[in-house]
């Protein structure tokens, strides 16, 4: 398949070792569905790093683990047996942290974060139902203003209180941070702890067994094999292919 006049190729592969040109590897050139790259795992994890970069995220905040990473990780995934496209199908991750909160990543659960706790749970989403919460009298959903104490909804913080980061917008935040040199409300280093999660987690699942992570040095405990696919083969221009350590 020809490249398209409107593609720099080598350019679009980057670092990644070279491979035949198909439309199906890239993007539509017509459409806007969804991109061939997200499918191929040279370039994208799958949906574990696909919507699991935002999730993970948002469940490291409610967490408290935005600066750190899971200490266990094991993980179970379907995998196409041919064709282009090999990233994972169905699967299930399932993390421990150090404070001794488990976190569960799978395919069959809704697309959101649900925090459940001794007293209820709250699930955060997209969409018009953003936030739900269990009902302390029923346990069904409910909203989060009917849910919570009417008491603490209509307190005031305190100044010792715990005062979130307000960022109506996180376009305008990024921009405004770059005028002001603020740390924007997703710091490089928890957006880079959720990305890390997420391929911890993929390792798990292309390995299916159990691994011990070190959040702190960031290598697997014990596990040369893990550990060896913690980078890949890096290619400069032109084809030279070298080994980034």
């Amino acid at each position: 398949m020809p490249i398209p006049p409107n593609l720099n190729y080598d350019m679009w592969l980057g670092s990644t070792p070279y491979v035949y040109y198909t439309e199906k590897r890239v993007h539509p050139q017509n459409n806007y569905d969804r991109p061939g790259w997200l499918r191929c795992d040279a370039y994208c994890c799958g949906m574990i790093t696909g919507w699991g970069a935002h999730h993970v995220d948002t469940a490291h905040w409610g967490m408290d683990t935005e600066y750190t990473g899971p200490i266990e990780v094991e993980g179970r995934a379907e995998y196409p047996k041919s064709g282009l496209w090999n990233v994972h199908g169905e699967f299930d991750v399932y993390a421990k942290y150090a404070n001794g909160v488990s976190m569960h990543i799978s395919s069959r659960h809704p697309n959101g974060v649900r925090f459940e706790g001794t007293e209820g749970w709250i699930f955060v989403t997209r969409g018009p139902e953003q936030v739900t919460a269990s009902d302390p009298t029923s346990g069904g959903p409910s909203s989060p203003l009917q849910a919570g104490d009417p008491k603490i909804l209509q307190a005031a913080i305190p100044a010792e209180g715990v005062h979130l980061y307000e960022s109506p917008e996180q376009h305008l935040n990024w921009l405004e941070c770059i005028r002001s040199r603020r740390q924007p409300v997703a710091p490089v280093e928890v957006s880079h702890r959720s990305c890390s999660a997420c391929l911890v987690s993929y390792i798990a699942m292309k390995l299916g067994r159990k691994l011990t992570w070190n959040p702190r040095k960031e290598v697997f405990v014990g596990d040369d094999q893990a550990n060896g696919m913690l980078s890949r083969p890096q290619r400069k221009p032109y084809g030279t292919n070298y080994v980034l350590l």
